[in-house]
C-alpha cells in the first residue's frame, strides 16, 4: 500500500514537472515577442505624455524634429495610420518656425558610419556646420598610411579587412567577442586603411623591409669591388617612375636618406593639412553669413600660416627640385632660423634663390600683421556695430547678431580672442612639429620590420639548420603579427585620430551641437535609444 502510494505520487510529481515545463516553453517561445511588446507599448506612452493637451481643441499636440527630407515620408506615415486605424480626424503636421538650435543629423551608411563615428567621439557638429567626417574618409586612412606604409603589412590588414566584408552578412546580428566585433564595426576602415598603406608602401618601395625592383634601378656599381654606387648614363637629372628606388635599401646611408625624405614629407603634409582646416572656416563663415570671422580670422590666419610655414614648404620643394651634390646646398633649417634672427641681412650661404631677401622681409612683415589684425580686428569690429545699434542706426549685421547682443561685453570678447589668438600662433609652430609624428612612427615601423626580416627569419633562419628555418619563420610570422599588425597599428591609429582631433578639426570645427535621435523602436529595443537620450 505504501509504495502505492509512493508510485502515485511520483507520477503526479512527473506529470507536474513535464506539465510546468511545457507551460516554461511556450512562455520561452513567445517572452521575446512579449518583451517586445512592452517596450513598445510603453516608449509610447512614455512619449505621448511630453505631449501638449489643446483644452479647446480636444487634441493632442506634439513638436519635434525631424529631417527636412523625409517630410514626405511622415506625412505618407501618418496618412496610413489614419486609415488603418479608422479615425475621423485626420492628423496633421505642419512646419513652425523655431529660435531653438535645431539638431544635427548626418546620414550615413554601412562604410560611412566608422569614419563619422571617429569625428562624433569628437563632439556633435553644430547644425549646418562643415561636417569634418566626409574629409576624414580620405584623409585618416591616408595619415595611418604614411606611418604604416609598407606592402605585405598593408596587404594583410586589407584582405583581413575584405574577408569581413564579404561575408558581413555571416556576422551580421550575431553575438561577438569585443575584438571581433570591433574589427567587424570597422571593416571598411580597416580595408581603406590597407590600401592606402599599400599605396605608401609602393612609394617607400617596401614589402616586408624587402625593396620591390619594378622599375629596375638607375644606380650600379662600376665593379665587383666598388663601395659606392654610381648613377647610370643618361638618368643624371630622371626621377625616378614612381616611389624610391630600390638601391636605397641596404644602402649605408639608407637611414639618412630616408630620415631626410620621410621627415620633409611630414612637414608638407601636415601644412596643407591644417592649411585644408583653415580653408574649412572659410566656408563656415560663408554659410552662416558671418563677414566678421572672415576677414579678421580666416584671412589674417592664412596669411600667418601660408607667411612661414607655407614658406618652409617651399623651400622643401626648391630643394628638392634643384640637383646639386651633397651639402652643397644651404640647410632650411638656418635659413629658417636666420630669417627671424637676422630679419636685416641674408647671408650668402644660407641663399637658396635669387630675391630671397626681399621675399622672406615680405613674408616676416605679413606674418608679423596678421598677429594683431587678428587679435585687435574682430573685437573692435563688433563694439563699433553695437555702439552704432545702441544709436539706433541701422547697420547691416548679417549672421553677426550673433556676435552682438543687447548684453554685449566687450571684455568677455576680447579676452577669449587674445586666447583664440594666442592658442593660434603658438599652435601653429606646435601643431606644424606634432606632424612629425608621421616621420617618427614611419621611421620605427620600417626599422621594426627590417630587424624582424634581417635578423629574425634570414640571419636565424637562412644561416643555420634546417628545421631552424621553420622555427625562425615562426617567431617572425608571430612578431610581425603581435607587434606590427596589431600594436604598431594601434599607435599609429592613436597618432592619425589625434592630428585629426587637435592639428586639423580645432582650425574650422566646433562640436557643440547635439545629435538627432529619432523615435525609433529599434534602437529603444537595442537599448541604444534609452543610453542616447540620457546621455
Amino acid at each position: 500500500q505504501v509504495e502505492a502510494k509512493l508510485k502515485d505520487h511520483e507520477t503526479i510529481l512527473h506529470r507536474t514537472t513535464k506539465q510546468r515545463r511545457q507551460v516554461v516553453m511556450n512562455i520561452a517561445k513567445n517572452i521575446k515577442l512579449w518583451k517586445n511588446k512592452v517596450i513598445k507599448e510603453k516608449s509610447i506612452y512614455h512619449t505621448m505624455n511630453m505631449f501638449n493637451y489643446d483644452v479647446g481643441r480636444k487634441c493632442l499636440i506634439a513638436e519635434g524634429w525631424c529631417p527636412r527630407t523625409s517630410t514626405e515620408q511622415i506625412v505618407a506615415a501618418m496618412r496610413v495610420a489614419t486609415e488603418s486605424s479608422g479615425a475621423l480626424v485626420p492628423s496633421i503636421l505642419s512646419v513652425i518656425p523655431s529660435k531653438d538650435d535645431p539638431p544635427t543629423y548626418f546620414h550615413t551608411n554601412k562604410f560611412t558610419r566608422s569614419f563619422q563615428g571617429l569625428v562624433d567621439t569628437y563632439g556633435m557638429a553644430r547644425y549646418r556646420e562643415v561636417n569634418p567626417g566626409v574629409f576624414t574618409i580620405i584623409t585618416f586612412p591616408f595619415l595611418f598610411a604614411v606611418m604604416f606604409g609598407d606592402v605585405g603589412h598593408g596587404f594583410i590588414m586589407a584582405a583581413v579587412a575584405g574577408l569581413f566584408v564579404l561575408y558581413e552578412k555571416r556576422f551580421e546580428g550575431k553575438p561577438l567577442d569585443e575584438f571581433t566585433q570591433t574589427v567587424y564595426d570597422g571593416r571598411y576602415m580597416l580595408l581603406m586603411m590597407g590600401a592606402f598603406s599599400m599605396f605608401t608602401g609602393l612609394i617607400y618601395n617596401e614589402c616586408f623591409a624587402v625593396g620591390l625592383d619594378i622599375f629596375g634601378s638607375q644606380w650600379y656599381y662600376p665593379d665587383v669591388n666598388a663601395t659606392t654606387a654610381v648613377i647610370r648614363p643618361g638618368y643624371e637629372n630622371r626621377p625616378y617612375p614612381f616611389g624610391v628606388d630600390p638601391a636605397w635599401q641596404g644602402a649605408a646611408n639608407q637611414l639618412t636618406y630616408f630620415n631626410s625624405l620621410k621627415m620633409k614629407l611630414s612637414i608638407l603634409l601636415g601644412v596643407v593639412h591644417m592649411c585644408f582646416g583653415i580653408v574649412l572656416s572659410l566656408f563656415n563663415g560663408i554659410h552662416f553669413g558671418h563677414q566678421v570671422d572672415i576677414w579678421c580670422e580666416f584671412l589674417p590666419q592664412m596669411i600667418f600660416m601660408l607667411s612661414i610655414f607655407g614658406y618652409l614648404c617651399v623651400l622643401v620643394v626648391i630643394k628638392w627640385l634643384q640637383p646639386s651634390d651633397y651639402g652643397t646646398h644651404p640647410m632650411i633649417l638656418q635659413i629658417m632660423i636666420q630669417m627671424f634672427l637676422s630679419i636685416a641681412s641674408l647671408a650668402p650661404e644660407n641663399t637658396l634663390f635669387s630675391h630671397q631677401f626681399y621675399v622672406q622681409a615680405g613674408l616676416i612683415g605679413a606674418a608679423v600683421i596678421s598677429i594683431p589684425w587678428m587679435l585687435l580686428g574682430k573685437p573692435y569690429i563688433l563694439k563699433a556695430k553695437h555702439k552704432a545699434r545702441m544709436r539706433g542706426k541701422y547697420v547691416n549685421l548679417d549672421a553677426d547678431d550673433a556676435h552682438v547682443s543687447e548684453e554685449f561685453d566687450f571684455g568677455e570678447i576680447f579676452i577669449k580672442q587674445v586666447i583664440h589668438t594666442i592658442e593660434f600662433v603658438l599652435g601653429g609652430i606646435s601643431n606644424t612639429a606634432s606632424y612629425l609624428r608621421l616621420w617618427a612612427l614611419s621611421l620605427a615601423h620600417s626599422e621594426l620590420s627590417e630587424v624582424f626580416m634581417g635578423r629574425v627569419l634570414v640571419g636565424v633562419g637562412l644561416g643555420s639548420a634546417f628545421y631552424a628555418t621553420f622555427v625562425a619563420w615562426a617567431v617572425w610570422a608571430g612578431a610581425t603579427v603581435g607587434i606590427l599588425m596589431v600594436m604598431e597599428s594601434l599607435s599609429a591609429f592613436l597618432h592619425a585620430l589625434r592630428l585629426h582631433w587637435v592639428e586639423f578639426m580645432n582650425k574650422f570645427y566646433h562640436g557643440d551641437g547635439y545629435q538627432f535621435i529619432p523615435f525609433s523602436f529599434e534602437l529603444i529595443i537595442s537599448g541604444e535609444g534609452e543610453a542616447e537620450s540620457q546621455s
